[in-house]
């Protein structure tokens, strides 16, 4: 019996890059995120709606919201924060600099929105002081904000059927409840604002967490 001293021939079947025996490598699935995202957005929306609809009769300029209504539009800002996550990953606005520029403004308007309100829940005596006043404009300028997302989602068409349209319709929010605001009355504004909440960034979420591939071209 003899031993064979003759060396193994190289592998050619791995791919470049690759450490040997390693299989291909694929991009991870978005799918998770979008999913998740989406669940995010929903809650987030469904929170903020019933507290509107609990605090209905509450006149706004006393601001006498109770901590539950305001932990609520904080659920809703960090919704919008996973939903924003969401289209990045999934470039919805474009492949370009700018689209995804747009993007990351949002997520720091949102930043700052987030840190109006827990400035609001914490510390609600400090909400006429100017630094807070003014970071308090942070939360309408990122609410149009994401109405120019939702337009430009829909030109993109990097999304596809729900998914390309509903967020244009559900980031109309700010375009129809301002009007509203400085015409009804406080009742009226919380009906119309949780309605708007659930038919729009609520199903839009659930279009997101039931259909990902939506969001795939």
């Amino acid at each position: 019996m003899s031993l064979s001293t003759t060396p193994s021939s190289a592998r050619t079947d791995a791919a470049p890059g690759s450490a040997p025996g390693s299989g291909p490598r694929h991009a991870p699935d978005p799918s998770r995120l979008v999913r998740l995202g989406g669940l995010a957005t929903t809650a987030g929306a469904v929170a903020w709606a019933a507290g509107l609809l609990a605090t209905a009769d509450v006149d706004p300029a006393t601001d006498a919201y109770p901590p539950a209504y305001k932990a609520a539009t904080l659920l809703f800002q960090l919704g919008l924060v996973a939903l924003v996550a969401v289209q990045l990953r999934t470039r919805a606005t474009g492949t370009g600099r700018l689209a995804r520029g747009c993007l990351h403004a949002e997520h720091v308007l949102l930043g700052l929105a987030i840190g109006s309100s827990v400035q609001w829940l914490v510390a609600p005596g400090l909400t006429e002081e100017p630094f807070f006043v003014a970071l308090d404009l942070s939360w309408p300028l990122s609410m149009l904000g994401m109405a120019a997302i939702g337009i430009r989602i829909a030109v993109a068409g990097r999304w596809r059927g729900a998914a390309r349209v509903w967020p244009a319709l559900a980031e109309t929010w700010a375009l129809v409840m301002f009007p509203v605001a400085a015409v009804a009355g406080a009742t009226t504004e919380s009906l119309v604002g949780a309605g708007h909440l659930v038919l729009g960034y609520g199903v839009l979420g659930l279009v997101l967490a039931t259909r990902p591939q939506l969001t795939r071209r």
